[in-house]
């Protein structure tokens, strides 16, 4: 058989030195790597004791931002449903009725927001895409669950808290979006 190639190297066996026969040197190299990764630092960490430290760049789970006021920032222009790769974001959009203004602050608000976390592949596009602020990804991983059901999360559960009800929840959700935007 002829080769397609001109590039056709013929390789020649040497016949095995004695060193090489009783695998002596390779099993010193072996152990000499064994006993260097000994010696260093752990990788690992203490989870619940300690924790590691947060990348610039990390996104994590969404939130629902509100105003000073208490009122909810998204107006469901869809903006970020639209944006997102993986359309895990489904809203309905709902006109404000009187005596609601202290609730939302458009006249257009998201009846129902929720957000597919299965589907979510934390891109950050819906943040980019968001024209209010209203969404943002927070420092925090999506927890654990056992069921389908329980990894959709609608707007309740992405809301942060009422300044008015809740000051250092609001406060504390306030400051980690602050730290994420110093840096």
């Amino acid at each position: 058989m002829e080769a397609l190639t001109n590039r056709v190297k013929v390789m020649e066996r040497k016949p095995m030195t004695f060193v090489e026969k009783i695998y002596l040197w390779n099993i010193m190299k072996g152990m000499m790597i064994t006993l260097k990764h000994f010696f260093k630092k752990k990788a690992t960490i203490k989870y619940p004791e300690q924790k590691r430290p947060f990348s610039p760049v990390w996104r994590g789970l969404q939130i629902l931002n509100r105003d000073e006021e208490g009122r909810e920032r998204c107006t469901a222009c869809g903006l970020c449903a639209v944006a997102c790769p993986a359309e895990a974001i489904t809203m309905e959009a709902a006109e404000r009725e009187p005596g609601e203004e202290n609730l939302y602050r458009e006249e257009k608000y998201a009846a129902k927001y929720e957000i597919n976390m299965l589907r979510c592949i934390f891109c950050g596009l819906c943040e980019e895409a968001c024209p209010k602020d209203a969404i943002y990804l927070s420092e925090t991983f999506t927890p654990s669950n056992y069921t389908r059901e329980s990894f959709i999360y609608n707007k309740s559960d992405l809301l942060i808290p009422d300044p008015k009800t809740d000051p250092q929840g609001f406060a504390k959700a306030r400051g980690n979006r602050a730290k994420k935007e110093e840096v």
